[in-house]
Formats: C-alpha cells, structure tokens, sequence
C-alpha cells in the first residue's frame, strides 16, 4: 500500500478509538470526584450537567467553583456563555399571568411547597414548562407553569399553577426566597460569587455554557 492510499475505514476507526479513550479517561481523572456525585460519569458531548456553589477563581478562559457539596472543578468560558444576574424581588410582585419557576417539594395532599421561586421575565415565557424532579433536595421538584390564580394564605400565599397537561397548587410560606433574572456579562464573575451553572464537554473539555450569578454576595436560593 503506497503512502498516498487512504487507510481502509476500519484500520482508521481502530487508530481514532484510542485516541478517544484517552480522551476520555483524562477528563474522568480530572474530574471524577464531581461525575461521581453529578451523573457525569456517563457524560457525553451533548449531555448537559448543573452545577451549584461558589466561585473561587476566575481568569478570561475558565472560573474555579467549589459545589454545594465541597468538591472543586474547574471549567472553561464557552465562546457563547451567557451570563444572568439573579436578584431577589418580593412574593408581591408574583401575580396571576406570571411565568414562573418553582423548586418545590411534595406534599400528601399532593400540592406542593415551594422551596424557591423564580419569575421569568416576559422573553423567557415557556421555558421548560411543566412538572418534573429536581434535584436540589431529595423529592424536590421543578415546576414551570404559568400563575392562573393567587390565594392569600394565613403565612404566605398559594399559587395556582397550569401548565401543558396538568395543574398544581403551590404554597408559599413566608420568608420563601423569589427571585428573577436579568442579561449580565462576564464581570458578574468573580471570587466569592454565588452561581448556579450549565456546563457540558466541549472539544473534550468541561465547559460551562450558562452562569446564573448573584452580585454584590447575593447568595442563590437554588
């Protein structure tokens, strides 16, 4: 076979598979203590993780995040993040016809209490709707729906939700963090910021995608 002949498809595949498995085992070394505990030992390209915590380091191509549970990661700056400003707002400002967002967990009436509450500004409307697990506490899950009615209740209010195929009622106890969100940019980033955060592999590399962040020490509900 002359130099110029191209390798017959199957030799390629076997030279390349390799190669991928290499690249593969470097990013589980690196990482494997975060995979264990987020699922990400099955990761691939197209699979996206979130992760929660707190910024330790940030430089122009990657940040440093020390998750809710003490593990570090480190993570590159996509080309297209985009970053969001999280800020608190008040449980009045939640009225019928908002779109909202609420981590929750069930109750044996088969309502729901609210952990946290977010109001998705009016371009976001839609966004994931419906009801599904989450994974901030164990049972909690995450409602997306729109406010169809709002009940004043003796500590808080109920909300009702509904969303495509199904409703819920929604308590709100007094003191429940409600937020929303804004556009931000990458100066939003920085040591000490609480963030909840998109990541997947990119070109073989943990990549963060999305960075929600709170500024000025404001710690995120979620």
């Amino acid at each position: 076979m002359t130099p110029s002949m191209p390798l017959p498809q199957a030799r390629t595949a076997n030279i390349r598979a390799p190669l991928e498995r290499r690249r593969q085992l470097l990013w589980g070394l690196a990482v494997w203590p975060i995979l264990a505990r987020h699922a990400w030992a099955q990761t691939r390209p197209a699979d996206v993780r979130r992760l929660r915590g707190t910024l330790q380091q940030v430089t122009p191509d990657h940040i440093t995040l020390q998750t809710r549970d003490g593990e570090t990661v480190t993570l590159a700056l996509g080309a297209q993040l985009t970053v969001a400003e999280v800020y608190p707002i008040t449980l009045a400002e939640v009225q019928a016809g908002s779109f909202i967002g609420t981590a929750a967990l069930p109750q044996a009436d088969g309502s729901l209490q609210a952990i946290a509450v977010t109001v998705f500004p009016e371009s976001a409307r839609g966004l994931g709707e419906g009801h599904r697990p989450f994974d901030l506490q164990a049972d909690s899950t995450m409602t997306n729906a729109t406010v169809a009615d709002v009940v004043s209740a003796p500590a808080g209010r109920t909300l009702q939700l509904r969303y495509a195929g199904g409703q819920k009622n929604l308590q709100v106890p007094a003191g429940t963090p409600v937020v929303t969100f804004r556009p931000a940019d990458r100066s939003l980033l920085v040591p000490g910021a609480s963030v909840s955060l998109s990541a997947q592999v990119v070109d073989g590399e943990p990549t963060a995608t999305r960075i929600n962040a709170g500024r000025n020490g404001f710690r995120l509900p979620y």
